[in-house]
């Protein structure tokens, strides 16, 4: 017998098989054991999660000698049959090459045949997507109504592409991409079984790369084992495939997280000078980013496959380093991966993004300043009270023997006087007549009045020093007989002598 590669070798048999799709097999097992089948499946999924296997095992599963049955011999002749995809009853039909409607047409008489050896006949078209509106249109009324020994079984990778029509005739199935830890145990279980030495980091480093592929990563350990022989290191997986460490990785995280640029610079020109893909760098930076910021807001979280020496270390470098700093970070290297995927210079464009993640653990943020602010306050609140310039409250407990400067002083005597002064010529204003207030136009000059001669000299000598210019002669004698002016002169007269 012809070599046969690992991916064709260990493909799924049985329920039992398939690995990382527990939904999706449950729910078929509980459809076949109810007898609640329908008439049409959409499997969904990215490429090597086991979508054409899943979609072989269900038809074992209705066409076995004893189905429909989940419990089926994998090794009888029906089942064998339809895993080499030699059975007439189980057509596989590539959707790429038979796109048209001639070929929905053809499809479609011969459904109306009955099977010629199993119970059902089951119609599987890969890559669905590719099917033109039109042959999707002629298949419409088929697919809603088909004959009861007929089932449609579809899966594509690209389910936005097929009518919404047709999605509604069946039942969907989103098969989800395999773990990193499913796919190295399952790495591990071939090695053993061929001979072949794989360490761990090696099986964790091609199920990383894998990137939640079984097939991929068989591929993968296929290609190995021809060149490594029966020891497959890490090494040689980074050397043959250019994935970079786990080590590399928390090296380049931990210099960025201490705003090392330098190392982390010199780290990324050394990845990039060993022909190393910068993309998948990138992808693995954020993937560890990603990790940290989990860790720091779910505490039982995992280390992302990092070792524990290496993922310790990391845990302290990010333990000053708040939730929002991370996230930024995240976003930095987020934007500078989508600049990439179109960039002919990648060194460039990863080595700005590591310089300005460094830059951005500097920045002061506006949560920043609150945070200080408010520690601020937090100490002033903890200092012991000074004297401040507002008057103590009115009622305040007696202290023993206070001291004579304490005291408040009273008001002088000169200062109260003043303050009647003032309103008291208020007072006059307001009550008198508009006419006595106007003063009319000076007449000719006329001597002094005698009053002001029985002034005291204090007032005299006041009036002197307040006034520079001599007094205008020419006043009216109305002008001071008016009597608001005599009562505001004596009251003015009266605060002097007092």
């Amino acid at each position: 017998m012809s070599y046969q590669v690992f991916a064709r070798k260990y493909r799924p048999k049985s329920f039992q098989d398939v690995l990382g799709q527990d939904h999706v097999i449950k729910t078929l097992r509980n459809a076949i054991e109810q007898n609640r089948l329908a008439h049409a499946y959409l499997f969904v999924g990215p490429r090597g999660t086991g979508k054409t296997s899943t979609a072989r095992i269900m038809a074992k599963a209705l066409n076995c000698s004893n189905g429909p049955s989940i419990d089926f011999d994998p090794d009888e002749d029906i089942c064998i049959e339809i895993a080499e995809g030699r059975s007439l009853d189980v057509l596989e039909i590539d959707g790429a090459s038979n796109n048209g409607v001639d070929q929905v047409r053809e499809l479609r008489e011969n459904v109306r045949f009955a099977p010629a050896r199993c119970r059902f006949k089951i119609i599987y078209i890969d890559e669905v997507h590719m099917l033109s509106n039109a042959a999707f249109n002629a298949l419409l009324k088929t697919l809603e109504e088909p004959p009861e020994h007929v089932k449609f079984i579809f899966a594509t990778t690209e389910p936005h592409k097929i009518l919404p029509t047709i999605i509604s005739r069946c039942q969907r199935f989103d098969l989800k991409p395999i773990d990193t830890k499913t796919i190295a145990d399952q790495l591990t279980f071939i090695s053993n079984n061929e001979g072949v030495t794989l360490d761990q980091e090696a099986a964790w480093a091609i199920a990383k790369g894998a990137d939640g592929g079984m097939r991929d990563a068989q591929s993968m350990l296929d290609q190995l084992v021809a060149f490594c022989g029966d020891h497959i290191t890490e090494e040689n997986v980074l050397e043959i495939f250019g994935f970079t460490s786990r080590e590399t990785i928390a090296k380049i995280t931990n210099s960025i997280l201490q705003k090392n640029t330098v190392d982390a610079l010199a780290v990324i020109n050394q990845q990039a000078d060993s022909g190393k893909e910068l993309g998948q760098l990138l992808e693995d930076l954020i993937g560890c980013l990603r990790a940290l910021l989990v860790s720091k807001v779910d505490s039982c979280a995992d280390n992302d496959g990092i070792p524990q020496q290496l993922w310790d270390t990391l845990q302290q470098s990010v333990e000053n380093i708040p939730t929002d700093r991370l996230l930024n970070l995240v976003e930095i290297f987020a934007q500078t991966d989508g600049q990439m995927k179109w960039a002919t210079n990648k060194r460039l464009h990863m080595e700005i993004g590591i310089i300005k993640a460094i830059q951005s653990l500097n920045d002061a943020r506006i949560s920043d300043v609150i945070t200080a602010l408010a520690g601020v306050h937090d100490l002033s609140t903890g200092l012991p009270p000074t004297s401040s310039p507002t008057p103590p409250p009115a009622k305040q407990p007696p202290t023993p023997e206070p001291s004579p400067l304490a005291k408040s002083t009273p008001p002088r005597k000169s200062e109260k006087k003043t303050d009647e002064i003032a309103g008291s010529l208020d007072k006059f204003i307001d009550v008198a007549e508009e006419g006595s207030s106007e003063i009319a136009s000076p007449p000719p000059a006329s001597p002094p009045p005698k009053q002001e001669a029985n002034l005291p000299s204090t007032t005299q000598q006041k009036t002197t020093e307040t006034e520079p210019e001599a007094p205008d002669t020419s006043t009216d004698d109305e002008f001071q007989k008016d009597p608001l002016i005599q009562q505001a002169m004596d009251t003015f007269q009266a605060s002097r002598i007092s």
